[in-house]
């Protein structure tokens, strides 16, 4: 069986995080996670990820400017925005990510696009 692909969630709140962790890793994916954009930066300068869910809202450095600094050093890393926030999606910074989910109770929406990001990511 080929090896897991590799999910690093990046979200203040610890509920969300645990919660992600727990749905993605019954997709069959491994999954680590991170309560800051800064210590999710550090993460990806010495792990390898297939993908990266980031919220906004964070406090220090904001998912948006998280996003940047992932786009401009990470070459064709898909990153996901997962927000509660959907007036960001008009945000032209946010366009650079693969998708933007808004947060829900219901998780079907993100685990689907997940899904699909990597497997058109295997597919390229």
């Amino acid at each position: 069986m080929s090896e897991k692909k590799r999910v690093l969630v990046i979200d203040d709140e610890a509920a969300i995080q645990k919660l992600l962790k727990l749905e993605l890793a019954d997709q069959g994916y491994a999954v680590e996670t991170s309560g800051s954009a800064i210590q999710g930066l550090q993460i990806l300068k010495k792990e390898c990820f297939d993908a990266v869910i980031l919220d906004i809202k964070m406090p220090g450095m904001d998912g948006i400017e998280a996003l940047e600094k992932i786009i401009s050093t990470q070459k064709g890393l898909p990153v996901i925005i997962h927000s509660a926030f959907s007036h960001f999606r008009e945000n032209y910074r946010t366009w650079s990510a693969v998708a933007y989910v808004v947060k829900s109770g219901n998780l079907d929406e993100l685990l689907r696009t997940v899904n699909e990001t990597l497997k058109n990511k295997t597919n390229n």
